[in-house]
Protein backbone atom coordinates (compact mmCIF):
# COMPACT_ATOMS: atom_id res chain seq x y z
CA UNK A 1 0.00 0.00 0.00
CA UNK A 2 2.74 2.21 0.87
CA UNK A 3 4.67 2.44 -2.61
CA UNK A 4 1.51 2.51 -4.76
CA UNK A 5 0.02 5.02 -2.24
CA UNK A 6 2.94 7.42 -3.33
CA UNK A 7 2.84 6.62 -7.08
CA UNK A 8 -0.96 7.71 -6.79
CA UNK A 9 -1.38 10.55 -4.91
CA UNK A 10 -2.51 13.44 -6.88
CA UNK A 11 0.33 14.94 -6.71
CA UNK A 12 4.18 13.73 -7.72
CA UNK A 13 2.69 12.32 -10.53
CA UNK A 14 1.34 15.15 -11.97
CA UNK A 15 4.01 17.15 -10.75
CA UNK A 16 6.56 15.08 -12.84
CA UNK A 17 4.63 15.17 -16.04
CA UNK A 18 4.35 18.75 -15.73
CA UNK A 19 8.20 18.62 -15.06
CA UNK A 20 9.07 16.74 -18.11
CA UNK A 21 6.68 18.62 -20.39
CA UNK A 22 5.23 22.05 -19.07
CA UNK A 23 1.81 20.96 -20.35
CA UNK A 24 -1.42 20.44 -18.16
CA UNK A 25 -3.10 18.55 -21.57
CA UNK A 26 0.37 16.19 -20.92
CA UNK A 27 -0.55 15.66 -17.64
CA UNK A 28 -4.16 14.15 -18.48
CA UNK A 29 -2.45 12.23 -20.77
CA UNK A 30 -0.99 10.42 -18.13
CA UNK A 31 -3.60 10.19 -15.84
CA UNK A 32 -5.49 8.78 -18.92
CA UNK A 33 -3.16 6.45 -19.60
CA UNK A 34 -3.49 5.11 -16.49
CA UNK A 35 -7.20 4.52 -16.44
CA UNK A 36 -6.85 2.93 -20.57
CA UNK A 37 -4.75 0.45 -19.58
CA UNK A 38 -7.27 -0.62 -16.22
CA UNK A 39 -9.89 -0.63 -18.66
CA UNK A 40 -10.43 -3.59 -20.55
CA UNK A 41 -8.00 -5.83 -17.92
CA UNK A 42 -11.11 -6.06 -15.40
CA UNK A 43 -13.12 -7.90 -17.30
CA UNK A 44 -10.58 -10.17 -18.72
CA UNK A 45 -9.48 -10.37 -14.85
CA UNK A 46 -12.88 -11.61 -13.77
CA UNK A 47 -13.25 -14.35 -16.66
CA UNK A 48 -9.89 -15.81 -15.42
CA UNK A 49 -11.17 -16.16 -11.87
CA UNK A 50 -14.86 -16.94 -11.63
CA UNK A 51 -14.10 -20.47 -12.54
CA UNK A 52 -10.92 -20.92 -10.43
CA UNK A 53 -10.82 -22.67 -7.24
CA UNK A 54 -7.91 -20.39 -6.04
CA UNK A 55 -6.84 -17.12 -7.03
CA UNK A 56 -3.75 -16.12 -5.65
CA UNK A 57 -1.13 -17.21 -8.06
CA UNK A 58 -2.94 -15.57 -10.48
CA UNK A 59 -3.38 -12.25 -8.02
CA UNK A 60 0.48 -12.49 -7.24
CA UNK A 61 1.44 -12.72 -11.16
CA UNK A 62 -0.27 -9.81 -12.15
CA UNK A 63 1.02 -7.73 -8.82
CA UNK A 64 4.61 -8.78 -9.80
CA UNK A 65 4.17 -6.75 -13.62
CA UNK A 66 3.02 -3.80 -11.87
CA UNK A 67 5.81 -3.79 -9.72
CA UNK A 68 8.21 -4.17 -13.00
CA UNK A 69 6.17 -0.90 -14.37
CA UNK A 70 7.11 1.04 -11.14
CA UNK A 71 11.09 0.20 -11.93
CA UNK A 72 10.44 1.01 -15.60
CA UNK A 73 9.95 4.83 -14.86
CA UNK A 74 12.88 5.10 -12.42
CA UNK A 75 15.16 3.29 -14.67
CA UNK A 76 13.68 5.22 -17.53
CA UNK A 77 13.91 8.62 -15.33
CA UNK A 78 17.54 8.41 -14.63
CA UNK A 79 18.72 6.42 -18.43
CA UNK A 80 16.49 8.36 -20.76
CA UNK A 81 15.31 11.96 -21.46
CA UNK A 82 14.01 14.14 -24.29
CA UNK A 83 10.64 12.51 -26.18
CA UNK A 84 12.59 8.82 -25.31
CA UNK A 85 12.11 9.23 -21.42
CA UNK A 86 8.76 10.85 -22.24
CA UNK A 87 7.63 7.83 -24.17
CA UNK A 88 8.78 5.20 -22.14
CA UNK A 89 7.10 7.23 -19.40
CA UNK A 90 3.81 7.22 -21.18
CA UNK A 91 3.81 3.60 -22.04
CA UNK A 92 5.13 2.52 -18.55
CA UNK A 93 1.71 3.96 -17.26
CA UNK A 94 -0.10 2.33 -19.61
CA UNK A 95 1.04 -1.06 -18.70
CA UNK A 96 1.01 0.53 -15.44
CA UNK A 97 -2.81 0.36 -15.47
CA UNK A 98 -3.55 -2.56 -17.57
CA UNK A 99 -1.70 -5.26 -14.40
CA UNK A 100 -3.60 -2.55 -11.86
CA UNK A 101 -6.98 -3.06 -13.15
CA UNK A 102 -6.44 -6.82 -13.61
CA UNK A 103 -4.85 -7.11 -9.89
CA UNK A 104 -7.97 -4.81 -8.48
CA UNK A 105 -10.26 -7.30 -9.01
CA UNK A 106 -8.12 -10.35 -7.96
CA UNK A 107 -7.47 -8.70 -4.92
CA UNK A 108 -10.72 -7.68 -3.97
CA UNK A 109 -12.39 -11.23 -4.56
CA UNK A 110 -9.97 -12.40 -2.50
CA UNK A 111 -10.56 -10.33 0.27
CA UNK A 112 -14.23 -11.26 -0.61
CA UNK A 113 -12.99 -15.01 0.24
CA UNK A 114 -10.79 -14.00 3.24
CA UNK A 115 -11.90 -11.23 5.50
CA UNK A 116 -15.91 -11.90 6.71
CA UNK A 117 -18.43 -8.77 6.20
CA UNK A 118 -18.55 -7.70 9.60
CA UNK A 119 -14.45 -7.26 9.67
CA UNK A 120 -13.66 -5.79 6.33
CA UNK A 121 -14.01 -2.50 7.01
CA UNK A 122 -11.91 -2.64 9.82
CA UNK A 123 -9.20 -4.32 8.52
CA UNK A 124 -8.84 -2.43 5.17
CA UNK A 125 -8.92 0.39 7.62
CA UNK A 126 -5.65 -1.12 9.64
CA UNK A 127 -3.85 -1.69 6.39
CA UNK A 128 -4.68 1.65 4.97
CA UNK A 129 -3.86 3.62 7.90
CA UNK A 130 -0.13 1.79 7.95
CA UNK A 131 0.09 2.34 4.62
CA UNK A 132 -0.94 5.84 4.32
CA UNK A 133 1.12 6.79 7.72
CA UNK A 134 4.26 5.94 6.11
CA UNK A 135 3.40 6.69 2.72
CA UNK A 136 2.53 10.32 3.59
CA UNK A 137 6.04 10.71 5.67
CA UNK A 138 7.71 9.50 2.41
CA UNK A 139 5.87 11.74 0.12
CA UNK A 140 7.05 15.00 2.31
CA UNK A 141 10.66 13.35 2.57
CA UNK A 142 10.22 12.68 -1.27
CA UNK A 143 9.20 16.53 -2.33
CA UNK A 144 11.21 17.87 0.37
CA UNK A 145 14.80 16.27 -0.27
CA UNK A 146 14.62 13.47 -2.93
CA UNK A 147 12.81 16.04 -5.68
CA UNK A 148 14.09 19.56 -4.02
CA UNK A 149 17.71 18.46 -3.46
CA UNK A 150 17.80 15.88 -6.62
CA UNK A 151 18.80 12.83 -4.78
CA UNK A 152 21.10 10.49 -6.88
CA UNK A 153 20.78 12.85 -9.77
CA UNK A 154 17.20 12.79 -10.21
CA UNK A 155 14.44 13.03 -6.88
CA UNK A 156 11.60 11.71 -8.82
CA UNK A 157 13.61 8.57 -10.18
CA UNK A 158 14.50 7.74 -6.39
CA UNK A 159 10.73 8.17 -5.71
CA UNK A 160 9.76 5.40 -7.74
CA UNK A 161 12.64 3.38 -7.00
CA UNK A 162 11.28 3.61 -3.63
CA UNK A 163 7.93 2.77 -4.27
CA UNK A 164 9.00 -0.16 -6.10
CA UNK A 165 10.94 -1.98 -3.29
CA UNK A 166 8.13 -0.89 -1.11
CA UNK A 167 5.70 -2.53 -3.48
CA UNK A 168 7.92 -5.53 -3.82
CA UNK A 169 7.84 -6.15 -0.36
CA UNK A 170 4.12 -5.90 0.35
CA UNK A 171 4.10 -9.15 -2.56
CA UNK A 172 6.31 -11.16 -0.70
CA UNK A 173 5.15 -11.02 2.47
CA UNK A 174 1.47 -11.57 0.63
CA UNK A 175 2.73 -15.09 -1.21
CA UNK A 176 4.29 -16.12 1.75
CA UNK A 177 1.26 -15.19 4.57
CA UNK A 178 -1.87 -16.13 2.91
CA UNK A 179 -3.81 -19.32 3.16
CA UNK A 180 -6.21 -19.18 0.37
CA UNK A 181 -9.07 -21.31 1.17
CA UNK A 182 -11.38 -23.08 -1.88
CA UNK A 183 -13.86 -21.23 -3.10
CA UNK A 184 -18.03 -21.93 -1.57
CA UNK A 185 -19.32 -21.42 -5.13
CA UNK A 186 -17.88 -21.41 -8.60
CA UNK A 187 -18.98 -20.02 -12.29
CA UNK A 188 -18.56 -22.87 -15.25
CA UNK A 189 -16.05 -21.63 -17.24
CA UNK A 190 -17.54 -20.07 -20.93
CA UNK A 191 -16.02 -18.14 -23.50
CA UNK A 192 -15.28 -14.44 -22.93
CA UNK A 193 -18.32 -13.56 -25.43
CA UNK A 194 -21.02 -15.39 -23.51
CA UNK A 195 -19.68 -13.70 -20.52
CA UNK A 196 -19.98 -10.00 -21.75
CA UNK A 197 -23.63 -11.24 -23.07
CA UNK A 198 -24.85 -11.83 -19.47
CA UNK A 199 -23.89 -8.73 -18.34
CA UNK A 200 -27.43 -7.38 -18.52
CA UNK A 201 -28.34 -9.52 -15.76
CA UNK A 202 -25.57 -8.13 -13.54
CA UNK A 203 -27.11 -4.95 -14.19
CA UNK A 204 -30.63 -6.28 -13.26
CA UNK A 205 -30.08 -5.97 -10.10
CA UNK A 206 -31.61 -2.65 -9.53
CA UNK A 207 -29.12 -1.80 -6.42
CA UNK A 208 -26.16 -2.22 -8.19
CA UNK A 209 -27.33 -0.85 -11.44
CA UNK A 210 -27.87 2.15 -9.30
CA UNK A 211 -24.64 2.02 -7.47
CA UNK A 212 -22.82 1.79 -10.63
CA UNK A 213 -24.77 4.96 -11.96
CA UNK A 214 -23.72 6.99 -8.94
CA UNK A 215 -19.60 5.51 -9.12
CA UNK A 216 -19.69 6.74 -12.90
CA UNK A 217 -20.27 10.46 -11.77
CA UNK A 218 -18.22 10.21 -8.75
CA UNK A 219 -15.54 9.02 -10.82
CA UNK A 220 -16.20 11.91 -12.93
CA UNK A 221 -15.22 14.44 -9.99
CA UNK A 222 -12.48 12.56 -9.42
CA UNK A 223 -11.20 13.20 -13.22
CA UNK A 224 -9.83 16.29 -11.32
CA UNK A 225 -8.01 15.23 -8.95
CA UNK A 226 -4.66 15.67 -10.73
CA UNK A 227 -5.02 18.58 -11.37
CA UNK A 228 -5.49 20.36 -8.31
CA UNK A 229 -1.85 20.69 -7.32
CA UNK A 230 -1.27 22.24 -10.30
CA UNK A 231 -4.33 24.59 -9.81
CA UNK A 232 -2.60 25.42 -6.40
CA UNK A 233 0.94 25.57 -7.98
CA UNK A 234 -0.14 28.24 -10.31
CA UNK A 235 -1.42 30.18 -7.77
CA UNK A 236 1.13 29.77 -5.08
CA UNK A 237 4.07 29.04 -6.74
CA UNK A 238 5.49 25.27 -7.85
CA UNK A 239 8.23 23.72 -5.95
CA UNK A 240 9.33 20.12 -4.20
CA UNK A 241 8.19 21.86 -0.77
CA UNK A 242 4.56 22.93 -1.76
CA UNK A 243 4.59 19.20 -3.58
CA UNK A 244 5.78 17.47 -0.26
CA UNK A 245 3.36 19.56 2.02
CA UNK A 246 0.53 19.10 0.01
CA UNK A 247 1.14 14.77 -0.10
CA UNK A 248 1.57 14.82 3.26
CA UNK A 249 -1.76 16.66 3.76
CA UNK A 250 -3.47 14.47 1.18
CA UNK A 251 -1.86 10.99 2.36
CA UNK A 252 -2.11 12.03 5.85
CA UNK A 253 -5.83 12.62 5.99
CA UNK A 254 -6.21 9.67 3.88
CA UNK A 255 -4.70 7.96 6.54
CA UNK A 256 -6.42 9.21 9.77
CA UNK A 257 -9.67 8.54 7.70
CA UNK A 258 -9.30 5.36 7.33
CA UNK A 259 -9.71 3.65 10.70
CA UNK A 260 -13.07 5.97 11.26
CA UNK A 261 -14.40 4.70 7.62
CA UNK A 262 -13.71 1.18 8.28
CA UNK A 263 -15.54 1.52 11.74
CA UNK A 264 -18.40 3.25 9.98
CA UNK A 265 -19.04 0.73 7.23
CA UNK A 266 -18.38 -2.69 9.10
CA UNK A 267 -20.98 -1.21 11.93
CA UNK A 268 -23.67 0.57 9.84
CA UNK A 269 -23.11 -0.64 6.24
CA UNK A 270 -20.33 1.32 3.49
CA UNK A 271 -23.56 2.88 1.81
CA UNK A 272 -22.94 5.46 4.52
CA UNK A 273 -19.28 5.62 4.07
CA UNK A 274 -19.88 6.18 0.54
CA UNK A 275 -22.23 9.77 1.28
CA UNK A 276 -20.05 10.98 3.68
CA UNK A 277 -17.01 10.72 1.24
CA UNK A 278 -18.73 12.45 -1.14
CA UNK A 279 -19.58 15.44 1.26
CA UNK A 280 -15.97 15.25 2.10
CA UNK A 281 -14.75 15.85 -1.09
CA UNK A 282 -17.65 18.44 -1.79
CA UNK A 283 -16.27 20.38 0.72
CA UNK A 284 -12.48 19.98 -0.07
CA UNK A 285 -13.31 21.44 -3.58
CA UNK A 286 -15.18 24.23 -1.66
CA UNK A 287 -12.11 25.78 0.20
CA UNK A 288 -9.91 24.97 -2.44
CA UNK A 289 -11.58 27.77 -4.59
CA UNK A 290 -12.13 29.97 -1.49
CA UNK A 291 -9.00 30.05 0.37
CA UNK A 292 -5.43 30.44 0.29
CA UNK A 293 -2.74 29.04 2.20
CA UNK A 294 -3.35 27.32 5.14
CA UNK A 295 -7.16 26.61 4.04
CA UNK A 296 -5.95 25.21 0.34
CA UNK A 297 -3.89 22.70 3.17
CA UNK A 298 -7.23 21.88 5.07
CA UNK A 299 -9.06 21.53 1.48
CA UNK A 300 -6.05 18.67 0.40
CA UNK A 301 -7.01 17.22 3.94
CA UNK A 302 -10.87 17.13 3.66
CA UNK A 303 -9.84 15.78 -0.34
CA UNK A 304 -8.25 13.16 1.19
CA UNK A 305 -10.71 12.18 3.75
CA UNK A 306 -12.85 11.97 0.77
CA UNK A 307 -10.94 10.14 -1.79
CA UNK A 308 -9.97 7.13 1.26
CA UNK A 309 -13.71 6.87 1.78
CA UNK A 310 -14.63 6.70 -1.85
CA UNK A 311 -12.37 3.88 -2.94
CA UNK A 312 -12.97 1.81 0.31
CA UNK A 313 -16.65 2.36 -0.18
CA UNK A 314 -16.66 1.54 -3.65
CA UNK A 315 -14.46 -1.84 -3.50
CA UNK A 316 -16.19 -3.08 0.21
CA UNK A 317 -19.90 -2.02 -1.41
CA UNK A 318 -19.98 -4.26 -4.33
CA UNK A 319 -18.82 -6.91 -2.85
CA UNK A 320 -22.25 -7.42 -1.00
CA UNK A 321 -24.97 -6.97 -4.20
CA UNK A 322 -26.47 -10.09 -5.26
CA UNK A 323 -24.88 -13.74 -5.15
CA UNK A 324 -21.12 -14.25 -4.49
CA UNK A 325 -20.50 -16.31 -7.46
CA UNK A 326 -21.18 -12.84 -9.41
CA UNK A 327 -18.48 -11.50 -7.24
CA UNK A 328 -15.37 -11.24 -9.58
CA UNK A 329 -17.68 -9.56 -13.11
CA UNK A 330 -19.50 -7.45 -10.80
CA UNK A 331 -15.77 -6.11 -9.95
CA UNK A 332 -15.15 -6.14 -13.68
CA UNK A 333 -17.74 -4.61 -14.24
CA UNK A 334 -17.35 -1.26 -11.75
CA UNK A 335 -13.33 -1.09 -12.32
CA UNK A 336 -14.27 -1.42 -16.46
CA UNK A 337 -16.97 1.72 -15.89
CA UNK A 338 -14.56 3.72 -13.68
CA UNK A 339 -11.96 3.13 -16.30
CA UNK A 340 -13.28 4.23 -19.42
CA UNK A 341 -14.77 7.35 -17.72
CA UNK A 342 -11.00 8.11 -16.04
CA UNK A 343 -9.14 7.18 -19.20
CA UNK A 344 -11.58 9.73 -21.37
CA UNK A 345 -11.89 12.44 -18.59
CA UNK A 346 -8.14 13.46 -18.00
CA UNK A 347 -7.59 14.11 -21.36
CA UNK A 348 -10.34 16.47 -21.62
CA UNK A 349 -9.79 18.20 -18.54
CA UNK A 350 -5.87 18.93 -19.67
CA UNK A 351 -7.32 20.33 -23.00
CA UNK A 352 -9.82 22.16 -21.00
CA UNK A 353 -7.18 23.59 -18.65
CA UNK A 354 -4.85 24.36 -21.53
CA UNK A 355 -7.60 26.03 -23.36
CA UNK A 356 -9.67 27.86 -20.57
CA UNK A 357 -8.18 27.64 -17.34
CA UNK A 358 -9.70 25.39 -14.17
CA UNK A 359 -13.00 26.78 -13.97
CA UNK A 360 -14.62 24.59 -16.20
CA UNK A 361 -12.77 21.37 -14.13
CA UNK A 362 -14.02 23.15 -11.00
CA UNK A 363 -17.53 23.29 -11.84
CA UNK A 364 -18.02 20.15 -13.67
CA UNK A 365 -16.12 18.18 -10.38
CA UNK A 366 -18.89 20.27 -8.20
CA UNK A 367 -21.74 18.70 -10.12
CA UNK A 368 -20.75 14.99 -10.66
CA UNK A 369 -20.09 15.19 -6.80
CA UNK A 370 -23.70 16.33 -6.26
CA UNK A 371 -25.12 14.04 -9.14
CA UNK A 372 -23.67 10.94 -7.35
CA UNK A 373 -25.02 11.74 -3.61
CA UNK A 374 -28.25 12.32 -4.95
CA UNK A 375 -28.14 8.95 -7.15
CA UNK A 376 -26.88 7.45 -3.16
CA UNK A 377 -29.20 9.15 -1.16
CA UNK A 378 -32.28 8.25 -3.37
CA UNK A 379 -31.98 4.93 -5.26
CA UNK A 380 -29.29 3.18 -3.54
CA UNK A 381 -30.34 1.09 -1.04
CA UNK A 382 -28.06 -0.38 1.99
CA UNK A 383 -27.30 -3.95 0.29
CA UNK A 384 -27.32 -5.60 3.66
CA UNK A 385 -30.86 -4.89 4.80
CA UNK A 386 -32.15 -4.99 1.17
CA UNK A 387 -30.02 -7.39 -0.44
Amino acid sequence: MTGFRLIYAPTIIPAYIFFLTGSAAAVGLGAALLQVGGTLSPILSGARIESRNRILPYAISVGSMMRVMVLALAIAAWMLEGTALLVVTLAAFLLLGFFSGAQRVAFQMLMAKLIPMDRRGRLQGIRNMIGGMIAAVLAWVAGHYFIEQQWFGNGYATTFLLAFLLTTVGLVVLKLGIREPDAPRLRPAIPLRERFAQFAMLLSHRGFRAFLIAHAFGTIARVGLPFWTLYVGDRMGMDGALIGTLSLAFLGADTVSNLVWGGVGDRYGFRLVYIGALLSSLAGMALLVIGSGWIVIAAFVALGFGFSGWMMAAVTLVLEFGEHEDIPMRLALLTTTEGAIASIGPIAAGLAVAAMGYTPLIVAAFVSLAAALLFVLILVREPRRFG
